[in-house]
């Protein structure tokens, strides 16, 4: 990965040292930007493999360039990796709901945080055969192409963050099996991935909304979990034995 170049948003200069170091010395190309209008314009110039982003930024805030980073269809898939020293679960469940890819809290080893970034980097960079399978799944109106990372509902394309994707996919590779919050986020993460209860029922509730019709195939297992519905199963059981 050492032809990898790294974006850090960061307005605190020991934070920001700290981190630059490590990563070079890791191999990484890094550039820097203090501030997100900084960082923004950084984007367009540098065109960085993954971008790590303060939340507390001077203006323009961290959710607000991943906001943006987003909504344009240049960078809309660009990795990004959170950093809060807010410790507040409603920064990160807006983080993850703006599709971050993954999060640090402050005080941080930057060991932990060249791991994360070494595991996003081989999420996105292995996107294209997980599982090892890109055969499409369909399951009645909806169809999940792993390949191309396309979701067609009726035959229109639905727009999901690369977290909705990667959640989507799992469980409907299994439906009828029901999945607890961690087994979810350990599948789709790994299993170093610290996340609440609430940060995976975003992503639910996001895929649901923009599945529109096929929402309902993603169900709540009250007290469990989630499961995807078994549409063949519910057809052999209309037929009888």
């Amino acid at each position: 990965m050492a032809d990898k170049t790294i974006l850090i948003i960061e307005d605190e200069e020991d934070i920001l040292a700290l981190v630059h170091y490590n990563l070079a010395r890791d191999g990484f190309q890094v550039v820097c930007a203090t501030s997100g209008e900084d960082g923004l314009r950084m984007v367009a110039e540098h065109h960085p493999d993954l971008v790590l982003l303060d939340l507390m930024l001077p203006g323009v805030d961290g959710l607000e360039v991943c906001r943006r980073l987003r909504s344009d269809a240049e960078t809309a898939a660009l990795p990004i990796v959170m950093m809060t020293a807010r410790g507040e679960e409603s920064d990160v469940v807006t983080g993850l709901e703006l599709g971050a890819d993954d999060y640090v809290t402050k005080p941080f080893s930057p060991k932990i945080l060249i791991a994360r970034v070494r595991a996003v980097l081989r999420r996105r960079s292995g996107a294209g055969s997980e599982g090892g399978n890109d055969e499409a799944l369909v399951h009645g109106e909806l169809t999940i192409h792993p390949g191309r990372k396309e979701v067609l509902v009726a035959g229109v394309p639905v727009e999901l963050t690369f977290t909705e994707f990667r959640v989507l996919h799992f469980l409907a590779g299994r439906p009828g099996w029901v999945f607890t919050r961690y087994q979810i986020v350990n599948a789709v993460r790994g299993e170093d991935y610290a996340v609440t209860d609430r940060a995976v029922d975003v992503q639910i509730v996001g895929l649901r909304r923009k599945l529109g019709s096929c929402g309902a195939l993603i169900e709540t297992v009250r007290g469990v979990g989630y499961r995807f519905k078994d549409l063949d199963a519910e057809v052999r059981s209309s037929h009888g034995p």
